[in-house]
């Protein structure tokens, strides 16, 4: 079995501050140093809109970001305790969507249940 468990969205204020978590378990992240073979990434869909991108993590720590987050928005991993995040400042409304987590190892992508951030004006 594996799972990915997103949590840390909620209702935030615009130019407020949230961090999103991933916690990664299950056969294939058994343990720290097969966690740190996963690409990791956030994504996120918005009603009436299609699923996009966000954030990307490699096992190099190499990082990628979408350009409407770039400056904004920080994705990280914690190897040691299989986790991804996503520190998310100066939040718009427009960012408001569901996000998820997804994971992808040996050629198998894995996503999680997805998490819902709200940012009001």
């Amino acid at each position: 079995q594996v799972q990915l468990v997103e949590s840390g969205g909620g209702l935030v204020q615009a130019g407020g501050s949230l961090r999103l978590s991933c916690a990664a378990s299950g056969i294939s992240f058994d343990d720290p140093m097969r966690f740190t073979t996963a690409t990791m990434g956030w994504y996120r869909q918005a009603p009436g809109k299609q699923r996009e991108l966000v954030a990307t993590i490699g096992n190099g720590d190499v990082t990628n970001y979408v350009d409407s987050v770039k400056g904004r928005f920080t994705i990280s991993r914690d190897n040691a305790v299989k986790t991804v995040y996503l520190q998310m400042n100066s939040l718009k409304p427009e960012d408001t969507a569901v996000y998820y987590c997804k994971a992808v190892i040996w050629g198998a992508a894995y996503w999680g249940q997805g998490t819902q951030v709200t940012v009001s004006s």
